[in-house]
C-alpha cells in the first residue's frame, strides 16, 4: 500500500483520507493460498507475507509456506514508465499497523545494536519485476501510514524499469558495489542500491545501509526504524518468482556515535536571517573557539513562536515543538580550532519576526555572535 501512495503522489492523483490495511491474519500453515487483495498472514509466528496488490485491479495470488511465498497467479500488467502492480512481500515490523507478532519495532536508530537479515529468491524469465528489499524509517516511531525514509536495495531487474530519481554514484556494501540512486515520489525519500547483476541470496547487516543513508544525510539517529520488507514488484508477469526463506532481526542496546564537545564555552553562533510577511530564511554558522577539534556536532536552541523549518541544506534540521535540532552530514562534522560550518534552512512565518537568542552545541551553550 505504500507503493500506492508513492504512484498516487507521482501522478497527482494523491487525495487527504486513509487507506485501510487488512488486519493481521492467523499463522499460516504450509500451502496458504492468499488471493484477497491486501490479505496478509504469519509464518514462523515472526513475520508477516501480504499480497499486497494495489497497483491494478486483475487478480493476484501467492501461495504461503512455513518460510516465505511464491506468486502462482499475476494476471496484470502495467507500463513500464510508470508504477508496478503489486508488492507481495515478507516483513519484520509494522505496516499500516499491521505489525508482526512480538516485533521490537519501530525502533530508534540509536538503539540499534545490530540489524541482520537473509533472504533467498526464485526468479523466473518473461517478466519484467525487480526483486526488492526494503527498509523503511521515519522521524516518528509510527506504525501507519508512509514513512518518510524509503531505502530500497535492488537484488534483481528485469526490463526496462528503473528507481526513483537519478544515480549519484556507488556504495560498497555487503561485500559487494552498488549504484545508488536517490529522489523523492512526492511522499516520501527514496535512496535505492542497485545490483549490477542478479543476486539470489544474500547475508548481510541492515544496519549498513541505515548507516550509508545516515552518513548520506538523508536521516539521523533519532529517527525510527518501522520495518524491513523483502518480495517483489511487477510490472509484467511474474508467476512463479519466490522467496523461499527470509529472516530478520533487530536486537537494541545501541548507542548514538560519538561527538566531541567543544572545550569550555569555546563555540559561537552567527544566525543571520532574512523575513518577509509569511516566511524567513536563515544561514547559521558554528565556529569553533576553543583549543579543540570538534568532531560531529548537534546544535540545539529555541524558535519563536510562529516559526516552523520547512527544507534545510548543510544539516539535517528537525523541528520538535519550538525546539530545533541540527545535525552535521557526512562531510562536514570536523570543525577544527578557529574553524567554522555553516548550515541554512527556510521556514514559514506567522506574527512579527525574531531570532533565536541561544544554542547550544553538544550540550555546551555558545556565545551568540
Amino acid at each position: 500500500m505504500r507503493r500506492l501512495l508513492r504512484a498516487l503522489a507521482a501522478t497527482g492523483l494523491l487525495v487527504s483520507g486513509s487507506l485501510v490495511a487488512v488486519a493481521l491474519g492467523g499463522n499460516a500453515s504450509a500451502d496458504t493460498q492468499i488471493c484477497e487483495q491486501y490479505g496478509s498472514t504469519v509464518i514462523g509466528n515472526r513475520y508477516v507475507v501480504q499480497n499486497n496488490r494495489w497497483g491494478t485491479s486483475a487478480q493476484q495470488c501467492i501461495n504461503v509456506t512455513d518460510t516465505g511465498f511464491e506468486i502462482t497467479t499475476q494476471n496484470g500488467s502495467n507500463p513500464t514508465n510508470g508504477a508496478p502492480t503489486a508488492y507481495p512481500s515478507v516483513y519484520l515490523g509494522c505496516h499500516y499497523t499491521n505489525c508482526s507478532p512480538g516485533t521490537n519495532l519501530p525502533i530508534q536508530v540509536s538503539q540499534i545494536s545490530s540489524a541482520t537479515s537473509s533472504i533467498t529468491y526464485r526468479y523466473v524469465s518473461g517478466a519484467i519485476y525487480n526483486a526488492s528489499y526494503d527498509i523503511w524509517l521515519d522521524p516518528t516511531p509510527k506504525t501507519d501510514g508512509v514513512n518518510q525514509m524509503e531505502i530500497m536495495i535492488w537484488l534483481n531487474r528485469q526490463g526496462p524499469i528503473q528507481p526513483i530519481g537519478s544515480p549519484v554514484g556507488t556504495a560498497t556494501l555487503a561485500g559487494r558495489t552498488w549504484e545508488v540512486w536517490r529522489g523523492s515520489n512526492g511522499s516520501n525519500n527514496v535512496i535505492s542500491y542497485v545490483a549490477p547483476s542478479p543476486i539470489t541470496s544474500l547475508n548481510f547487516s541492515v544496519l549498513d545501509f541505515i548507516t550509508d543513508v545516515r552518513n548520506r544525510g538523508a536521516i539521523t539517529n533519532s529517527w525510527y526504524l518501522t520495518s524491513i520488507q523483502a518480495g517483489f514488484e511487477p510490472w509484467q508477469g511474474g508467476v512463479g518468482l519466490a522467496v523461499t526463506s527470509f529472516s530478520a532481526a533487530v536486537n537494541g542496546g545501541g548507542t548514538p556515535p560519538p561527538t566531541t564537545p567543544p572545550p569550555g564555552t569555546g563555540c559561537a553562533v552567527t544566525y543571520t536571517p532574512n523575513s518577509w510577511n509569511t516566511g524567513f530564511t536563515a544561514d547559521v554558522r558554528i565556529t569553533n573557539t576553543g583549543s579543540g577539534t570538534v568532531n560531529g556536532w548537534t546544535l540545539t536552541y529555541q524558535l519563536p513562536v510562529g516559526q516552523q523549518v520547512t527544507n534545510s541544506w548543510n544539516a539535517t534540521v528537525s523541528q520538535s515543538g519550538s525546539t530545533v535540532t541540527a545535525r552535521n552530514l557526512s562531510w562536514n562534522g570536523t570543525i577544527a580550532p578557529g574553524g567554522s560550518a555553516s548550515f541554512g534552512y527556510q521556514g514559514t512565518l506567522s506574527g512579527a519576526y525574531a531570532s533565536p537568542t541561544s544554542f547550544t552545541l553538544n550540550g555546551v551553550p555558545c556565545a551568540a555572535a
